[in-house]
């Protein structure tokens, strides 16, 4: 019988809701607002793990808050590593994810598309 998730995808998800944790607590939230770890991808031999991220508000851009993030990344895998008890903890690469801007600017584009539409669909139906 095949398991249903990889254990990357476990520990994965685990270093998910660790983070949450550390980054809410760990940082001023008025500088660098909500920040949301969306997802995290660990390699097979847990060397590296990409933190995907979105924040909302705060005094500082996409770029700051990343910068932030990176900055702080060695004291973030230490306290994973005190946390998670792992032999090898992986090194953090935060990555901003724009999933989240691109649908909403998608929705948007499709909502004036819609919009525009819809007048001249119904002059042509009399």
């Amino acid at each position: 019988m095949a398991r249903e998730f990889k254990r990357t995808d476990r520990v994965g998800a685990q270093i998910q809701r660790e983070l949450a944790e550390l980054v809410r607590t760990s940082f001023d939230s008025r500088q660098i607002g909500m920040v949301t770890i969306q997802a995290v991808e660990v390699v097979r031999d847990f060397s590296h793990a990409k933190i995907y991220f979105t924040f909302l508000g705060g005094e500082l851009d996409q770029r700051g808050v990343g910068k932030m993030l990176k900055q702080a990344a060695p004291r973030l895998r230490h306290e994973l590593g005190q946390r998670m008890r792992m032999r090898t903890v992986p090194e953090l690469h935060f990555v901003h994810d724009e999933s989240i801007e691109r649908g909403s600017r998608l929705t948007s584009l499709i909502e004036q598309a819609v919009k525009s539409d819809h007048p001249d669909h119904d002059e042509n139906d009399d």
